[in-house]
């Protein structure tokens, strides 16, 4: 099966866009004879009509008008492939980003924010899990990933790691518990806490911080979900070991406040990139400027 002859499709998108065979011909600079013998070859490569005339318009069929949108997708992503692979700003770009899928929501929007609203960029964000992220960064299918751990051995081949920002953990609870504790000790000891699953770095740092406090904490729930962990700590069922950014709302909101600072536990936030020759100018704009964020 012969391939479709780009010119016959490039002169069909003219036809189609014009309604009009003088006038396109005169846009193209060919003869109108040469322009309706292209067309006529493409609807015979197609084995359908793709124009009718209504009085002096030639108007689309209906397979006229699927070969248009195909048509016009395929002249579409070759202006996106020499955007891609040149400098300059012409056609609207896309910013592919893949997310950790418990990472804080606000950290991400604050990654995202000064490209935001761009008329000349689409953002398509993806979440899922570092190992699913790593896996599309690496085919190209992503230009950035973000998390909060930069990958281990094993899944860092050929990956850089851009450490963005380090966030100090504390416990935040609801006004409604009442805890008026000073210590890490002391609120661990007469609050329950609702803590990260143990696949989490706040987890580990925060079971350490129990082993050398000598404290084994009432936990009341465990959840995998950043969001989820601060909307449980909001019902005042107990205290949450969280970075500020992930409670920034309900801070701003005085629905939650900060009891105490864990010592010794952050969290790190990371942008992930692969090594390629044509890195996205975008994402490489938005770790500059995340990297720049006051500690």
């Amino acid at each position: 099966m012969s391939s479709l002859n780009f010119h016959h499709l490039r002169y069909f998108l003219a036809v189609a866009n014009e309604g009009n065979l003088t006038r396109a011909a005169r846009n193209l600079a060919v003869s109108q004879s040469a322009l309706s013998t292209q067309i006529q070859a493409l609807e015979a490569r197609l084995g359908h009509p793709l124009f009718e005339r209504v009085g002096r318009r030639l108007v689309l069929t209906e397979a006229g008008q699927i070969a248009r949108d195909h048509a016009q997708a395929i002249f579409d992503m070759g202006e996106d492939l020499l955007t891609t692979l040149r400098v300059g700003s012409g056609r609207r770009q896309v910013l592919r980003v893949g997310a950790l899928a418990t990472l804080s929501r606000n950290f991400q929007i604050d990654f995202l924010r000064p490209c935001l609203g761009r008329p000349d960029l689409e953002v398509v964000l993806t979440s899922g899990s570092v190992v699913e992220l790593t896996g599309m960064l690496r085919r190209l299918d992503l230009d950035v990933v973000l998390c909060n751990a930069a990958p281990g051995t094993g899944y860092a081949d050929g990956l850089v790691a851009h450490r963005l920002a380090r966030q100090p953990i504390s416990l935040f609870g609801s006004p409604a518990l009442a805890c008026a504790a000073t210590t890490p000790a002391e609120a661990l000891r007469t609050h329950g806490v609702i803590l990260p699953t143990g696949a989490s770095v706040i987890r580990t740092e925060f079971d350490a911080l129990c082993a050398r406090l000598d404290i084994v904490p009432s936990v009341v729930a465990e959840v995998d979900d950043m969001a989820m962990l601060r909307l449980m700590a909001r019902e005042a069922i107990g205290l949450a070991p969280l970075p500020a950014i992930v409670v920034r709302d309900e801070l701003d909101a005085g629905s939650l406040h900060e009891v105490v600072r864990l010592p010794g536990i952050e969290e790190t936030f990371y942008a992930l990139t692969f090594q390629r020759q044509f890195q996205s100018p975008v994402a490489e704009e938005l770790i500059a400027a995340a990297s720049h964020w006051p500690a």
